[in-house]
């Protein structure tokens, strides 16, 4: 994976392009993928680290006009360059959302309960969107969930990661699960990352200013987009989204369990730490310890009925 340098040159550039004196750039948090600046204080300049993530701000390119399209509350694209021509980078620049994200929140707190709701009522207005409704969006990726349990299960035994009596009580639990989980579930369009690091709320008020970070949206089963929110915060999400999509099935709950189960699982595959990342899904072992927290705890119906 080849970096991309960024010079100064590159910099005031960009800075130029959008109006602003070098002077104007500001180094801000970053990500994995992206290096990120501010332009002044409404604009917020994101360079990938490496060519691998180029396809990444691209697509956000795409996907966020639709989002927006669709009344979810995200910033706008101002401009994006796939190219070196103009800059020396590729780069995306988008308007900026004040706030913090919920990162930086109680979870348990009566503010990070609205936000949350807030996120399920836009997540709703986000999945009426199917893959032809979009033909714009045609080249986003399709969600691969290989392997799946029955996969897994067998090889996290066969390499001595879990006990052959945990991984028949495994591959029992997910029979059960999978009930609930339709067949061809129905793709949707999806964020993809929808983590606490991703949300933008008022601190003030706690309302949800935007959704960031688009890079990971695809085509998917709507029941994937809970997995990076815990368990024990993922209530008023829930909720709402059910108030505002109605889904059908009854058995919400055991599919959003599938998927966290499952990611947990998944982990297990490369249980190598990565320090210095934020988000809570980052140590390996963080899943499973989040689920066991959950369901030994007192969780309230359907998912007491789960375990």
């Amino acid at each position: 994976m080849e970096s991309i340098h960024i010079s100064d040159e590159s910099l005031a550039a960009i800075a130029a392009l959008h109006g602003r004196p070098v002077e104007a750039v500001r180094p801000i948090a970053s990500g994995v993928a992206n290096h990120a600046f501010l332009l002044g204080d409404d604009l917020v300049l994101r360079i990938p680290r490496s060519d691998d993530f180029v396809e990444d701000l691209a697509k956000e390119a795409v996907v966020i006009p639709v989002a927006r399209g669709l009344g979810v509350r995200t910033p706008a694209v101002v401009s994006f360059t796939r190219g070196r021509a103009e800059a020396g980078v590729p780069f995306l620049v988008l308007e900026r959302v004040i706030g913090i994200d919920l990162e930086q929140r109680d979870a348990s707190s009566a503010a990070a309960g609205r936000a949350y709701a807030d996120v399920g009522g836009q997540l709703a207005a986000l999945h009426r969107l199917r893959p032809g409704d979009a033909p714009d969006l045609a080249a986003l990726p399709v969600e691969d969930a290989s392997p799946s349990p029955w996969e897994l299960v067998p090889e996290l035994a066969a390499a001595g990661s879990i006990d052959r009596d945990s991984a028949r009580w495994l591959t029992d639990w997910f029979t059960r699960l999978s009930q609930h989980v339709p067949s061809d579930p129905g793709q949707v369009l999806v964020h993809g990352d929808i983590a606490p690091q991703n949300l933008i709320v008022d601190p003030r008020t706690g309302e949800l200013a935007g959704i960031v970070d688009w890079g990971d949206a695809m085509w998917a089963d709507p029941a994937a987009e809970f997995a990076k929110i815990p368990l024990s915060e993922i209530g008023p999400m829930v909720e709402a989204y059910r108030a505002a999509a109605e889904p059908a099935d009854g058995a919400w709950e055991a599919r959003l369990l599938w998927y966290h189960l499952h990611w947990a699982l998944g982990r297990l595959r490369d249980p190598a730490p990565r320090p210095g990342r934020r988000h809570w899904s980052a140590p390996p072992a963080s899943r499973m310890l989040h689920l066991l927290r959950f369901l030994a705890g007192s969780p309230p119906a359907p998912w007491s009925r789960l375990r």
